[in-house]
């Protein structure tokens, strides 16, 4: 218990010091791992170099850089563009009808992109000057977008459900399935957080003419393709045609037929996305392979089994520890971002959780709705400062005041996650059971 405390005591340190996760991560599973051995740094050396070639040949991490290519193709194919024009189409005219449609294109750009940051950088491109045009407060088009880019670590495919599945050996199928209706649940109640903040002061989003019928069917047939590939990917998976891997490589070449199609692809331009998508799959791999280094270190310890007796020797029940945990992972919200978040607490709450009897599968859906709320909590919210990078004129205050309601609503959907396990369980019981 000494040497984990004292581990986790560095980590922090590192991490204040600014140290990437992947590095801190690393450097104290290693030397907590050796110190456990008794100094016996060969043993030490050996599980390193074992989890790093695991890790580099297991056939189910090869989904990370095919879905983050995926995600690649499909914004440098415009398809952003589409989905607000779309969405823009049929609820514009409403009362605070644009932040709606940019809460409905985040939620189908995400579902393809897979990553929070890059929708909302993306969608601050395309949302914010139309937004800003007809005469919408920034705190509350900013805020649409900030909130809308968080349903992209949730909505199937998901990047952070992918890592967790692999950090907890949990069938990433039925993570996807898992997350479907919470995720369109958070949908559903950011569009009530914009409705109730227009009804509260309308001089916020002024309503825009009502677009004929004709042109709203054009709009739609130019997101066809993009709904057709999203049907393919996961419809895919939940029918059980193919695997998450298979569908993440039938969702990139189908991401490059589109883009082609569209003619948004050079050559040029493909060896640009192919350089940033190794990249990005570099740093996952990286954070993973570390985090499995940590976790090492914290089994080597016993520290789940510890904490696991303190708790039954307080006579706390099951359902307070999943409430302690929530609360520790709001807590940490304010400090780490979303994936530092994730790597650094799963290692150490999964075994618990499920020495207790409960599902990890809702689990998994739990703690990304937590994180999905991290990245617009205070004072770091990861989405609110990618945004006031990308649009350099709105000041993060501004953006975290229009947050409020989009965060409260999403607390909302966190309490019913937990309380109504149904909501994350019913999908994937209904197509995988028996």
């Amino acid at each position: 218990m000494t040497v984990t405390l004292v581990g986790f005591a560095a980590l922090l340190i590192l991490v204040l010091l600014r140290i990437p996760l992947a590095y801190a991560m690393g450097i104290v599973g290693f030397v907590g791992f050796g110190v456990l051995v008794d100094f016996n740094w060969s043993a030490t050396l050996s599980m390193a170099a074992r989890r790093i070639i695991d890790t580099g040949q297991d056939y189910s991490l090869s989904v990370i850089p095919l879905f983050v290519l995926m995600g690649n193709l499909v914004n440098r194919a415009g398809i952003s563009q589409e989905l607000y024009a779309a969405s823009n189409a049929f609820v514009g005219h409403r009362k605070g009808g644009l932040s709606m449609a940019t809460i409905l294109a985040c939620g189908g750009f995400s579902a393809i992109c897979g990553s929070s940051l890059a929708t909302a950088a993306t969608m601050s491109k395309v949302a914010m000057p139309p937004m800003r045009k007809y005469g919408y407060q920034d705190s509350l088009a900013a805020a649409s977008i900030a909130a809308g880019g968080t349903l992209g670590i949730l909505i199937p495919p998901s990047v952070m459900l992918v890592v967790y599945g692999l950090l907890t050996e949990t069938s990433i199928r039925e993570l996807f399935a898992a997350g479907l209706v919470p995720g369109i649940l958070g949908v559903v109640l950011y569009l009530v957080a914009v409705r109730w903040t227009v009804h509260r002061q309308p001089t916020m989003a002024p309503p825009m003419e009502r677009v004929p019928w004709p042109q709203r069917l054009v709009a739609l047939k130019g997101v066809l393709s993009t709904i057709a590939l999203f049907i393919l990917v996961m419809g895919g998976i939940y029918a059980g045609a193919f695997t998450p891997t298979e569908a993440a490589g039938i969702g990139a070449a189908g991401a490059l037929l589109i883009a082609m199609m569209k003619r948004a692809i050079t050559i040029k331009v493909l060896h640009e996305i192919l350089l940033d998508s190794a990249k990005t799959t570099g740093v996952l791999f990286s954070v993973v392979i570390s985090a499995l280094i940590f976790s090492n270190f914290i089994n080597r310890s016993g520290f789940t089994n510890q904490l696991l007796e303190l708790i039954t020797s307080m006579n706390m029940a099951p359902f307070m520890v999943i409430i302690a945990i929530i609360c520790i992972y709001i807590v940490l919200g304010c400090i780490f971002e979303s994936m530092s978040m994730l790597l650094l607490t799963v290692p150490i709450f999964f075994p618990l959780v499920e020495s207790l009897g409960y599902d990890l599968v809702w689990f998994g859906i739990l703690v990304v709705v937590v994180t999905e709320i991290s990245l617009i909590t205070p004072p770091v919210g990861m989405n609110v400062f990618v945004l006031s990078g990308v649009v350099k004129d709105i000041k993060t205050k501004t953006i975290f005041k229009g947050i409020i309601p989009f965060w409260t609503v999403d607390m909302l959907r966190l309490v019913l996650v937990a309380l109504i396990p149904a909501l994350s369980l019913a999908l994937p019981h209904w197509l995988y059971s028996g």
